[in-house]
């Protein structure tokens, strides 16, 4: 229990229960009374009562937390930029399988590790509840069909029966962790609708203590939760195995920025273009590592389910996270998806007694800055080619698309042109005839009728992803547009590849209550399982007819998707523009088949007697929607398909699993591996030592994704990881996916930097992860980037990156860091880091180096040609290091660099190898029971 320095442990009384808890507004009387010159708690921010409330909580004498952190806290200054190191420990942990199973593997790898030490297997076992929801592995293999479901669920379980047999032994070996099966939903939506607690109970020491929940996730995007008022957000599984084994996480207290919203959405908007008009905004101001909190009148009219669509973009926007703080409407949504009433009552009760209750009279916080949108002012948008950020008026789409065509083009092989009545079809807009001239289109036979596919064309239209899926305004505003639609005798063009990815089993359940269903399936939009299938590039494969199609012509074709993410080569490798858009503009654009549209005027499509329908014809009106959800979603429908979230289906069920507290691993496995982060450890830590002779790896611009460095999706053959599965044994066909596969530290190493769509600079920008070895005698060789890591590896050579701006955003993936480490990568320089990327890095013991402000590496003349030292760590105390890149022809670059080491933690967690070594080291020294 708490130290309690400040004598702030109160009681409360509440559904016949007596709570014990560290109460804020008492902190501020003493805080008051010892003349300290803390902040008024009213105008402390949301998020930052929370931290304090959490450092009050694990007060321990000032080992980790000590009066001075508490202090720091309660007085913060909006106006300073953050230099106070603090310790958050999150209430809990949600993993999905594609984070959580590499996370289990390191668990079950720490186990033997362990012992190997000295210590107990039972010493690693989650110390606060940690659940993992199975969402990343189902694709949309089948699609347009009633067994859809069905059929994708069956090859999912036979093609993942390692991994999710792995997963059950974890539920059986380690305390305090569940597994949600497949077929549930998306965790996000998942923990949005029922594993969410809003406040906390647990009993410690004898007493029954309540506090906020509080949640770290293997995802980027738990930010979700913050729209019901649950501080959270996404890390890397690295960091969410330290926080399972009870070690907090290591921050500077954030700078914090409110967004004031006012108004309400005018008709014919949704959330979607709410999301997407705040991101845009938020990415322009720069937030990245700050805190977001939403306020204002405008929240009045914000559903919850809008305010967990803007939370979810929160790494969108760059935000560690986009925070809405506890009120009515969230006790309405707690209501609405069947919570008990005494959470209910303890909630607002405890909300209250702490000052995080909101209402109308609220004041407002001081904030490190301030944005403001008046919600009138949204209008229509999707985002896109390649980024959530880069927001489209819909009545700019057109002018889009052909300004992105031309760079995706140029270097296209000249075809044969086709003549212009040949584009004639049975509705929709046709392209621009200027541009009709210079396009080549490719004739195909898809679904017994010739059609003719082209620039532009859409293959992929997708409602998917917790951020929509989620909110019923969008799901149900979908579902009116596909009966309107059906109504008017329109029908999807026959090239797309229609999926519709629920998000939760409630979603099925009130669209087939309201009836849309069944006019959804009728456009082609079945249901195709229960997981994040396009957006995180599960799309599965395209018709054979539209590849060939595609490939005949060099097409450049488009995507759009419900989605959150369409980084370049995420989606499909086939498709290289994807657009990001609400689900009943998903339905549109499947009706229209082509992004070279301009929806607002011109027709969607033609009835059978040739009348053109337009999209306003077929939009629902905002009270339409409203009285849909009012009349089809209520609290029995999340109850019955939450009764018993953890029991699984038949096929879940019945999978074998080992037994036992050590995992027995499979030296044959191509699934599962115990990794060699801790081959050969010991319990002597060690230091932080400069880097001389090092060789450049990769050399890479602005905005490399994690998707860039360790992609999710299909594995090539003739890739290294796809050689490697061959010569295992592995046929092309059962390949998976890297997602799939990240148990397998073979596997993802050689698919780190691996990306189709990655830029080596070093190799004039072509696409594809290869690299220019640099060899004995100054020869040169082009090889992949796997390949010559491993032959500088034996020449016992250590490497460096070169990469410019926003490096390592997207997914918080922990391979992307874990394979960086393995391939021998001692050292990243970039021009800016994505947060939990460089926490990524420095877990793994890859030091992150940041170029000074105005430099990068082609100001600095660099080509990756060079030999590299970096000097001056100081076994990391120093802020600053020295780079010295020598040319072949013996001239040197010379410049600094800072060291991104943030915080003490940090320095001491690099010593020893990385944090997960630290967490080893720190266990097996325990005096042994």
């Amino acid at each position: 229990m708490s130290h309690d320095s400040f004598a702030t442990r109160r009681k409360l009384e509440v559904n016949g229960k007596s709570y014990t808890y560290f109460s804020l507004p008492e902190l501020a009387r003493r805080l008051e009374a010892d003349g300290t010159p803390a902040m008024p708690l009213s105008r402390l921010p949301y998020s930052m009562k929370i931290l304090l409330e959490n450092l009050l909580r694990h007060e321990d004498g000032g080992m980790t937390v000590g009066p001075e952190h508490i202090r720091a806290v309660a007085n913060w200054d909006a106006r300073l930029e953050p230099e106070t190191e603090i310790a958050f420990m999150p209430a809990r942990v949600v993993l999905q399988d594609f984070t959580g199973v590499p996370c289990v593997v390191d668990l079950a790898a720490m186990r033997d590790a362990v012992t190997r030490l000295g210590g107990r297997p039972s010493q690693i076992n989650p110390l606060i509840p940690s659940e993992l929801v199975i969402d990343h592995s189902v694709k949309v293999d089948v699609f347009g069909r009633p067994d859809a479901l069905d059929l994708n669920g069956k090859i999912e379980f036979e093609r993942n029966l390692e991994r999710y047999a792995f997963l059950r032994w974890g539920q059986k070996a380690f305390g305090n962790f569940k597994v949600v099966p497949p077929n549930t939903g998306i965790v996000h939506q998942v923990n949005l609708e029922n594993l969410a607690r809003v406040v906390m109970e647990r009993e410690v020491g004898g007493e029954l203590l309540a506090f906020p929940d509080t949640v770290f996730g293997t995802d980027s995007h738990t930010t979700m939760i913050n729209g019901i008022g649950v501080l959270g957000w996404g890390v890397g599984g690295i960091e969410a195995e330290a926080a399972m084994l009870g070690q907090p996480s290591s921050m500077l207290i954030p700078e914090v920025v409110g967004f004031r919203l006012t108004g309400r959405l005018p008709e014919g908007t949704t959330a979607t273009d709410l999301v997407l008009t705040v991101t845009q905004m938020l990415r322009a101001l720069g937030v990245v590592g700050k805190f977001v909190e939403f306020f204002g009148d405008g929240l009045q009219h914000l559903p919850l389910a809008d305010r967990a669509t803007i939370a979810n973009m929160a790494p969108e926007y760059g935000a560690t996270c986009g925070i809405f703080p506890i009120d009515g409407e969230a006790l309405t949504y707690l209501r609405l998806s069947g919570r008990s009433e005494e959470l209910i009552g303890l909630v607002e009760a405890y909300a209250k007694a702490q000052g995080l209750w909101h209402d109308a009279d609220t004041p407002a916080a001081t904030y490190s800055a301030l944005l403001e949108l008046d919600l009138a002012d949204v209008r229509p948008s999707l985002a896109g080619p390649k980024r959530p950020q880069d927001r489209v008026l819909l009545e700019a789409v057109k002018d889009n698309y052909h300004q992105n065509l031309e760079g995706l083009t140029v270097n296209r092989k000249p075809k044969p042109k086709v003549a212009l009545e040949r584009l004639a079809s049975e509705g929709g807009a046709q392209p621009q005839a200027e541009h009709l001239a210079a396009r080549p289109v490719s004739r195909i036979r898809i679904q017994d009728q010739d059609a003719d596919l082209c620039d532009g064309s859409v293959v992929i239209a997708a409602i998917t992803s917790c951020t929509n899926t989620s909110n019923p305004a969008v799901m149900l505003g979908a579902g009116l547009v596909a009966r309107n639609a059906v109504r008017l005798g329109l029908k999807t063009k026959p090239w797309v590849k229609t999926s519709l990815g629920p998000g939760s089993l409630v979603v099925t359940d009130y669209l087939r209550k309201a009836g849309v269903l069944a006019d959804l399936e009728k456009l082609g939009f079945y249901v195709v399982g229960y997981g994040c299938t396009t957006c995180i590039g599960n799309s599965g494969p395209l018709p054979d007819e539209v590849s060939k199609g595609i490939a005949e012509n060099d097409l450049v074709v488009a995507s759009v998707l419900s989605g959150n993410r369409n980084f370049e080569g995420r989606v499909h490798s086939e498709v290289k523009m994807n657009y990001l858009a609400s689900p009943p503009l998903v339905v549109a654009y499947a009706l229209a088949g082509t992004v070279d549209i301009d929806l607002t005027r011109e027709p969607v499509g033609k009835t059978a007697d040739g009348k053109e329908v337009f999209l306003r014809d077929i939009w629902p009106s905002n009270k339409e929607i409203g009285d849909l959800i009012a009349a089809t979603v209520g609290p029995e429908l999340f109850a019955q398909n939450y009764a018993d979230v953890f029991k699984g289906d038949t096929r879940w069920n019945q999978i074998a699993s080992p037994e036992g507290e050590s995992f027995h691993w499979d030296a044959a496995s191509t699934y599962i591996k115990n990794p060699p982060y801790f081959d050969g450890m010991s319990m002597q830590v060690g230091t932080i030592d400069d880097i001389a002779g090092a060789r450049v790896l990769g050399l890479f611009g602005d905005s490399i994704t994690t998707d860039h460095i360790s992609p999710a999706g299909n594995i090539k053959k003739d890739s290294p990881a796809g050689r490697y599965l061959v010569d295992r044994g592995v046929q092309a066909a059962d390949f998976n996916s890297y997602g799939s596969r990240r148990g397998n530290d073979d596997v993802m190493v050689r698919g780190t930097f691996a990306n189709i769509r990655i830029k080596n600079l070093m190799l004039g920008g072509e696409e594809g992860g290869n690299t220019l070895y640099h060899g004995a005698h100054g020869s040169t060789e082009k090889l992949s980037i796997y390949d010559a890591a491993m032959r500088y590896k034996t020449d016992g050579v250590p490497l460096v990156v070169f990469a410019g701006k926003e490096y390592g955003t997207g997914s918080s993936r922990d391979w992307a860091a874990k394979g960086t480490n393995l391939l021998g990568i001692r050292a990243v320089v970039a021009e800016s880091f994505e947060r939990i990327h460089r926490s990524n890095l420095v877990g793994m013991g890859v030091l992150p180096l940041q170029f000074c402000e105005g430099e990068n590496a082609l100001k600095l003349e660099l080509d990756g040609s060079e030999t590299v030292s970096i000097t001056g760590l100081e076994d990391g105390a120093s802020k600053t290091a020295t780079v010295v890149a020598t040319k072949p022809d013996g001239r040197e670059h010379r410049f600094e660099v800072k060291v991104l080491l943030l915080t003490p933690k940090e320095v001491e967690y690099f010593r020893h190898g990385g944090i997960l070594h630290y967490v080893l080291r720190q266990l097996a020294a325990r005096k042994q029971v």
